[in-house]
């Protein structure tokens, strides 16, 4: 008998809306009475170059995506990570091979192809990286309908 493909699931998260959007998409995949998430927030270091938020900013930027993230999916185990790195892609990878997850999942984020040919695509690297299957759910709004 094979583990069903979210039983440990890394999901990230970036903002309190992302967060709201990614537990409503994967909220209906989830088993409360078995499931378990781990929610990553990764703070992208510069590399050298000036940060553009503080290190503490950055931090409680993440426990507020974290407790919205907890609200909104409820009764399912939920674990929180941040993670501090210059590639998120890989920083989420080695988060879900640490966590030992059966797969990394997701909601797209928006961003036209030009901002994302100049600022690089994370989606595209994620799925690119992973040694683990990469689920890109559908953002979806409060009431069910597809978001824009």
């Amino acid at each position: 008998m094979s583990d069903p493909l979210f039983r440990r699931v890394v999901v990230p998260v970036a903002s309190e809306e992302d967060a709201a959007a990614t537990a409503a998409s994967i909220a209906p995949h989830i088993d409360a009475a078995g499931g378990e998430v781990v929610a990553v927030f990764v703070v992208e270091k510069a590399g050298g170059a000036p940060d553009k938020a503080s290190v503490e900013q950055r931090e409680q930027h993440a426990e507020t995506a974290f407790t919205r993230f907890r609200a909104d999916l409820g009764d399912v185990n939920i674990e929180t990570e941040i993670r501090y790195g210059t590639d998120v892609a890989a920083a989420i990878v080695e988060a879900a091979r640490d966590a030992d997850a059966n797969a990394i999942a997701f909601t797209p984020r928006g961003g036209s192809r030009w901002v994302k040919l100049l600022t690089g695509d994370v989606s595209a690297d994620l799925i690119a990286a992973s040694d683990r299957p990469v689920v890109v759910l559908p953002d979806r709004t409060e009431d069910g309908e597809r978001g824009a």
